[in-house]
């Protein structure tokens, strides 16, 4: 079911396959309609991510002057992002509001329904992983995980940005490189992925599926998938990781396996978040300029509201930046 513009409570009922009356009641904490009707409504509700109408009051203005940064989490990636989309802000006429919606499905369309038009004039939203989020306000995207579609977007070139960090492991001689991905389903990490294979294709060396594990991006899940790559009777020499709070828990664990960094294993990230400059040698890294990222979306969003012209798509170079966790193999 897709819903242009606010979730009403027509739509609700549509979904329920109940009256408008019903949901009304569910909404409102009424007695008298059966658990069962009550769940399924309740169920409608989160799919669609209706919130109650909270401009009926007739309190706001035309324009709130406010402008909304919307994430799932305040994670290291997300927090540059903020910082440079607070600097675009600086100067204008709008107040910046930071608003995480957690990690549950669906978490664009509630914090969109909650915030839109009610208390934020416009958004930009860091890494959505809906394809299409129906929105009140004008929203730019940063970083879509399932690229650019109907909503101007920036990101970053994952593709190439692998690639160069894949290219650089091989340069210093290693042949069996491991690789930790993302989420399979979403286009980022397809891309690092992508990014990685043809850097083995351009310098002839096969790929070994063995050596290939998905984390999610999640530090844990990353920490088990070094574990297991770690383990295998022919461990690799190295690790290209899609995103550094991953590559910094590969540290951890190869360290408490007593695999040393980068004397047994290198390793590089993806990112370049403040963390990893932190490591005694500093993680070797693809950066991807998060700051300057968060402020031309910012920009970007600032210009659809003043009625300008503009690109509804740009992706911004990376950059290899090399550091202590990568050096020769040592030989066998």
């Amino acid at each position: 079911m897709q819903i242009t513009g606010r979730v009403k409570l027509a739509d609700v009922a549509e979904l329920a396959g109940v009256s408008i009356a019903t949901v009304s009641k569910v909404v409102n904490g009424r007695y008298g309609i059966a658990p069962h009707t009550v769940a399924k409504v309740q169920r409608a509700i989160d799919d669609l991510g209706y919130v109650p109408n909270l401009s009926a009051s007739g309190l706001r203005s035309k324009s709130t002057g406010i402008l909304g940064f919307l994430v799932a989490d305040f994670e290291p990636y997300a927090a540059e992002l903020l910082k440079g989309a607070a600097r675009a802000t600086r100067g204008s006429q709008f107040e910046l509001l930071a608003h995480a919606g957690g990690w549950s499905q669906g978490w664009e369309r509630r914090s969109i329904a909650r915030l839109g038009g009610t208390l934020i004039d416009g958004a930009v939203m860091a890494t959505p992983t809906v394809q299409h989020a129906a929105t009140t306000v004008p929203v730019v995207a940063i970083d879509p995980h399932y690229g650019p579609n109907q909503v101007p977007t920036i990101d970053a070139d994952s593709f190439a940005g692998a690639r160069d960090g894949t290219a650089h492991l091989i340069g210093l001689g290693h042949t069996r490189i491991g690789f930790i991905g993302g989420r399979k389903d979403l286009g980022t990490s397809r891309l690092r992925e992508g990014g990685y294979r043809e850097a083995m294709k351009n310098a002839g060396l096969p790929v070994d599926e063995a050596l290939l594990l998905y984390a999610r991006y999640e530090p844990r899940l990353a920490g088990e998938a070094a574990r297991s790559l770690l383990s295998l009777p022919e461990p690799p020499t190295a690790m290209f990781v899609s995103n550094d709070v991953m590559a910094l828990r590969v540290i951890e664990v190869a360290t408490e396996m007593g695999v040393l960094v980068p004397e047994h294993l290198s390793v590089v990230g993806f990112d370049d978040v403040p963390e990893a400059s932190m490591l005694p040698r500093g993680l070797t890294t693809v950066r991807q300029p998060l700051q300057a990222m968060g402020f031309a979306a910012m920009e970007m969003l600032l210009r659809i509201l003043d009625g300008k012209e503009g690109s509804d798509h740009v992706r911004v170079p990376t950059e290899l930046v090399v550091r202590g966790t990568t050096a020769p193999p040592r030989p066998h």
